[in-house]
């Protein structure tokens, strides 16, 4: 399967959307902090990014890997640099 590509921000809205989304979490009321997707090489599955130190997540480990599982197969993160110019024009 093509994954589709995101930027770091849209990575990590889309994994926080699912997480929050999950009934244990919604019923706990639990805030978990979402960290920055980390580019890194593509691995076996061809991803090439993941996340590591989800804050507020005890007990919710499981789910959240899960979540991770999901998303990595569907998505892959964008290493575009947009050339935004020189502003001096030098």
């Amino acid at each position: 399967m093509i994954r589709k590509m995101l930027n770091a921000s849209q990575l990590q809205q889309e994994v926080n959307r699912r997480i929050h989304r999950l009934q244990e979490i919604v019923e706990d009321g639990v805030k978990i902090r979402v960290p920055r997707p980390q580019l890194q090489e593509a691995d076996k599955t061809g991803c090439n990014w993941n996340m590591a130190h989800f804050g507020n997540a005890v007990g919710f480990e499981r789910d959240i890997e899960n979540v991770l599982k999901a998303v990595r197969a569907e998505y892959n993160l964008s290493i575009e640099v947009k050339d935004t110019g020189n502003p001096f024009g030098d």
